[in-house]
Parts: C-alpha cells; sequence; structure tokens
C-alpha cells in the first residue's frame, strides 16, 4: 500500500481534473493572485490552497519561514501549484512571493488571525505607519482559506489540522467556524484531521449536522491530529487516490464525482493519519493536553487565544515533539 505521503502528493494532481465551483466567478480586483497561481488556474494546471495561520501563529520565526518554503516546494515536486493565502495591505492575496511569506513569518503573531468572520474587518483595515503589524494583515484559518479558494475556483486545500468543538463545547458552544465553512463551502480539506486538543467525537457530530462527508485515508479509525488513532471510528474510509479522487473530481476514468454532479453545496473532510515514522506518543502528547487545558482555564485563556496557547504549552511540555508533528503532517 502506498504511504500517505505518496497518496497525497497523487492526491493534489488529480485537482486538474476539477471544473471550478458554480459561483466562482469573482470580481478580480478585489483579489491579488500570483502569476504563478493564475496561470495555472486559467491553464487548467492543478492548483493546491494552502493556509497562512500555520505560518503566522504556529511556530517561531524563522522555524515557521523555513517551513513555509518547504510546504510549497513539496507541491511544487509533486505536479501541482501552492497557493498561499493571507491577507496583506488590505487585499486578500492568491499565492504569495518569497517576501510575502517572510513578511509574514517575521510579523508572526502580531498579524490577525482571520476566520470567515473576520474577512470584512481585515480587508477594510487601512494600515497606517503605527499600525501596520496590526491592521490589514491577516493569516488566514482554515474557515477563511476555505472562502477564498472557492472564490477562485481552487478546489482542493491541505493543512495541518482543522478545528472543532472545543472540551465542554455543551457548555461554552465554542465551536471552530471550519465546521461550519464545511458545511457550506465545496472545498475539499485535506488534513490530520481535528486538532487532538478538542472534542474530537463531537466534532464529528457537528460535521454531520452539518451534511458534510467525512473520510479516513487508509484506516477505519478517525485521526487526531498529533497521534493516528483518536478513538472514534470514521464514518468512512477511503484507500485509493483514485477513490479520494471520485469525491472530489470532476471525472476520473467513468466514474462521476458524487458531490459534485449532485451539487450538495458542501465540503469534503478527508483526514489522513500521520506517519508512524513521524507520530509522537500519544500518551505523553494526551497528558501534556491535560496539563495545558487546565493551565489555559487557571489563566482564563478562551476564545481564538485559547487553540495557540494550547499548541504553544503541549510543545513546550513534551519537549518540541508535538510541533515536529504538525510540521510533518502539513507537508504531507
Amino acid at each position: 500500500m502506498e504511504s500517505s505521503s505518496s497518496a497525497l502528493s497523487r492526491l493534489s494532481r488529480f485537482n486538474r481534473h476539477l471544473q471550478p465551483p458554480e459561483g466562482s466567478i469573482y470580481d478580480k480586483s478585489l483579489f491579488k493572485i500570483s502569476p504563478e497561481v493564475s496561470d495555472a488556474l486559467s491553464s487548467g494546471k492543478a492548483v493546491l490552497a494552502l493556509e497562512s495561520t500555520v505560518i503566522s501563529h504556529g511556530m517561531p520565526y524563522p522555524q515557521n519561514f523555513e517551513t513555509a518554503k518547504q510546504l510549497e516546494s513539496i507541491v511544487r515536486e509533486n505536479g501541482a501549484v501552492p497557493a498561499t493565502i493571507a491577507i496583506l495591505d488590505g487585499v486578500p492575496c492568491i499565492g504569495l512571493s518569497m517576501e510575502d511569506l517572510k513578511k509574514l513569518a517575521i510579523l508572526g503573531s502580531k498579524v490577525r488571525k482571520t476566520a470567515r468572520r473576520d474577512i470584512a474587518h481585515v480587508v477594510s483595515s487601512s494600515p497606517s505607519f503605527s499600525q501596520v503589524a496590526a491592521r490589514g494583515n491577516g493569516a488566514t484559518t482554515v474557515s477563511a482559506t476555505m472562502f477564498f479558494a472557492s472564490k477562485v475556483g481552487i478546489s482542493v486545500f491541505a493543512t495541518g489540522g482543522t478545528g472543532g468543538v472545543h472540551r465542554h463545547g455543551e457548555h461554552t458552544m465554542d465551536i471552530s467556524s471550519d465546521l461550519t465553512e464545511l458545511g457550506r463551502t465545496t472545498v475539499a480539506v485535506i488534513s490530520a484531521g481535528p486538532k487532538s486538543i478538542l472534542d474530537i467525537p463531537k466534532t464529528l457530530e457537528y460535521l454531520e449536522t452539518q451534511g458534510v462527508c467525512v473520510a479516513a485515508f487508509g484506516t477505519d479509525e478517525f485521526p487526531a491530529f498529533f497521534i493516528e488513532k483518536s478513538g472514534c471510528k470514521a464514518p468512512c474510509r477511503v484507500d485509493t487516490p483514485e477513490e479520494c479522487a471520485r469525491l472530489i473530481g470532476k471525472m476520473i476514468k467513468c466514474d462521476a464525482d458524487a458531490n459534485a454532479m449532485l451539487k450538495l453545496g458542501s465540503g469534503i473532510l478527508i483526514a489522513v493519519p500521520i506517519p508512524k515514522e513521524h507520530a509522537a506518543s500519544g500518551i505523553k502528547i494526551e497528558n501534556a493536553i491535560q496539563q495545558a487545558l487546565k493551565e489555559a482555564r487557571d489563566r482564563n485563556v478562551t476564545g481564538s487565544a485559547e487553540t495557540p496557547f494550547l499548541l504553544q504549552r503541549v510543545n513546550e511540555l513534551t519537549g518540541g515533539s508535538s510541533l515536529a508533528s504538525i510540521i510533518l503532517s502539513d507537508c504531507l
């Protein structure tokens, strides 16, 4: 059986079979699309969307910059064009230059973490000399990246982990907008599963409520970002890139794509377990998660600040092994 990295590499190339999603006609003046991405979209070449929050909030500089370059290099090596998405100086950018990537990496957490709800505010904020780091620049989360990708006709998006229902979410109603975006935007998201700091059973229930097709690649058990197994059975399983492509492509051989042909209007989440050789110890990470969650409660860290805090603390408590897992998961 193929390795997960090989399968994802082939899957990215199947994007060339996709037609731009319905409703992808857009006002070009609203976006800045890199020449490489524009040419690829015009010629029908495979394009793979990438988020930018991992650059600004996922790890420190210069590690974040090196990782961003590595991600784009892997996409190109496998026959596709990377389209890292961010908002820079108030303009949504589809495909970033090396200078743009470095700018995001250096600014780091000074850049606003931008979900769908934040887009209008960030785009309408013209940066001034004194506030250039804080206003007009946005690092897109899964939901914002999906939104922009769908607007320009990019149908496949790869990321490390998705958001979900937070632990004790039945009391706080803290549910990531990634889940609702998956329910209304026709983009296929390839990831290592929801972040393991979340309540994964409730996340899967919420995705079902949103009508999202959820599949695990090569396994019956749903993965959990840092670790291969979450303890939850995957709603469905796909074992080959061709099976994945039939879910998201226009046509592979003689098989029509069910999601597009039926015009379900929702996205697809395909979760690929992190490779065994890169998986950190699940028990070690789970213990670190529990400690980080307690610290977050004690310090009253909530909302959009919670996930970066938890990821940073888990990384510190595990001696960097969890961060290594994230990086490699993103690269795959």
